[in-house]
């Protein structure tokens, strides 16, 4: 089984702080959640166009954009964007 690390850049803190308390959280644990099961990318959908080459996780109506990269035996999925579903692609 592989070891998923999480990073958030600096974007990614900043739209999770502009966010209501709650909301955030919910972000945040269904992170953990997702990042804690054997494959988190089974909970992820890749994109496509611009944005190839980039997944997202759907939390309610909110979208979260990251990538993955390989670092040895360990997983790194670095938290690009959080922004609600009718935003999160005009970024």
């Amino acid at each position: 089984m592989r070891h998923f690390e999480v990073r958030y850049v600096e974007q990614a803190i900043k739209d999770l702080e502009k966010l209501e308390r709650k909301v955030a959280q919910r972000i945040y644990k269904k992170i953990d959640s997702y990042v804690s099961s054997p494959d988190p990318l089974a909970h992820a959908k890749s994109l496509s166009g611009k944005l190839k080459g980039l997944y997202r996780f759907r939390v309610g109506d909110y979208r979260v954009i990251f990538e993955v990269a390989e670092d040895g035996s360990i997983s790194i999925l670095t938290i690009l964007v959080v922004a609600h579903r009718k935003d999160i692609y005009k970024k």
